[in-house]
């Protein structure tokens, strides 16, 4: 997972001017499949608060520097059970244990799919089009 926007941690929701504080962040795995595919971008807010069942932004807690998206599963002393929607990926709490609260970075909001061919000469036909512009923005849910 790339994150494309500045790493704000957990701040508050709204900036001192009333700002939303969102990002745009890019799954390259497979650890959350079927819910999220990797190329799929997420729009994430930060400093919201995390409920179970919340796909959320995490720093690894072994490699700080990367950041990886799983589900919240449930809170436990000291931070929060994580785990990959894909039972097959077990780089999650299974491997590392609880991630600390300051490792929690954001909560996904919006999935948005990548468009078809994007990126490849050709044209789509418009219903093909309309199909993709109906499902590609998705709340990220519990």
């Amino acid at each position: 997972m790339r994150e494309q926007l500045g790493d704000r941690g957990q701040e508050p929701d709204r900036d001192q001017r009333g700002l939303l504080r969102i990002g745009l962040a890019e799954v390259y795995n497979p650890s959350m499949q079927p819910t999220l595919y990797p190329g799929d971008q997420l729009v994430v807010r930060y400093g919201v608060p995390v409920r179970p069942g919340d796909v959320v932004v995490v720093r690894h807690p072994f490699r700080q520097d990367l950041l990886i998206v799983k589900r919240a599963v449930e809170r436990r002393e000291g931070g929060w059970w994580v785990k990959g929607d894909n039972p097959y990926v077990e780089n999650d709490s299974r491997e590392f244990g609880v991630v600390p609260d300051e490792l929690v970075v954001a909560r996904a909001w919006l999935r948005l799919r990548p468009r078809p061919g994007a990126g490849r000469r050709g044209q789509r036909s418009m219903a093909g089009l309309v199909s993709w512009a109906v499902s590609a923005v998705r709340p990220v849910g519990s």
